[in-house]
């Protein structure tokens, strides 16, 4: 069976994680698998959002595979790190929108994983934590970088230099869910609710609107406006401007091409 699984949707898709045995936890070949599907899916011009999930299971991901670690000599951890950067970076560089279901755990590198996509949609049975420092390790997925900007600084060393994990309504109070589950409704629902309602818009605009937001976040204001003008301009001068002022017009829905 194949460690990921993808399926499409019109304009979305869901890439599935389905190495759920072991909580998908990640291995080498199932970074170098999963972060080949998500450069696969970003060269697609015609789709509008992607949902990444487990397939079932009792975690969206544990992070590193650590049962596959305990043998590796230092050699072989050397060579396995440039694989998982390929990984987080592929998430990461998506051109455009991504939500995170996280149903269960996402600890370590799965909750690096779900901080590389634009949003997250989780369930009441949602687990969040970071617990490389426990092990004697420094989160390598962005974690770093990625968690202190979404819920600041002080709040970010508090999960970095304890490990601690937090359950579902401590993750919503600190701002790291973004689409909450309905009652009865579980994370991959929620997710595929908010990306079906992202994948109706236009897909120029959505990577344009997506590169100036990316791009710009850390920059001088002067510079992010730079960003942002030239976002506009790739928007405003393609066929989906023209379409969508048309289906405005005639009271419609646009179709965008």
């Amino acid at each position: 069976m194949a460690m990921i699984e993808v399926r499409r949707d019109g304009a979305l898709a869901l890439v599935l994680l389905n190495r759920t045995e072991a909580l998908n936890a990640i291995s080498t070949a199932f970074a170098a698998e999963l972060a080949e599907r998500l450069r696969e899916l970003g060269a697609e011009p015609r789709l509008r959002a992607l949902v990444l999930a487990s397939n079932g299971g009792r975690a969206f991901c544990v992070g590193a595979d650590l049962k596959e670690r305990k043998g590796f000599s230092d050699a072989e951890l050397y060579a396995q790190r440039p694989v998982f950067r390929e990984l987080f970076d592929a998430a990461r560089e998506l051109p455009m929108p991504a939500v995170a279901a996280v149903g269960g755990y996402a600890l370590g590198g799965g909750f690096e994983l779900a901080l590389c996509c634009d949003l997250i949609a989780a369930d009441a049975n949602a687990v969040f934590g970071l617990p490389e420092t426990s092990v004697g390790l420094v989160p390598g997925g962005g974690g770093t970088q990625l968690l202190s900007r979404r819920i600041g600084l002080a709040r970010a060393a508090d999960l970095l230099y304890t490990g601690r994990q937090i359950a579902y309504a401590e993750a919503c109070e600190l701002g790291l869910v973004d689409q909450v589950a309905k009652t009865g409704a579980s994370a991959l629902d929620a997710a595929l609710e908010l990306a079906g309602t992202i994948a109706a818009n236009s897909p120029v605009a959505l990577r344009s609107a997506k590169h100036a937001l990316r791009t710009g976040y850390d920059l001088p204001l002067a510079a992010g406006l730079d960003i942002e003008d030239a976002a506009w301009r790739q928007a405003a001068f393609s066929a989906d401007r023209v379409e969508g002022i048309q289906a405005f017009a005639e009271k419609r829905r646009p179709r965008f091409e």
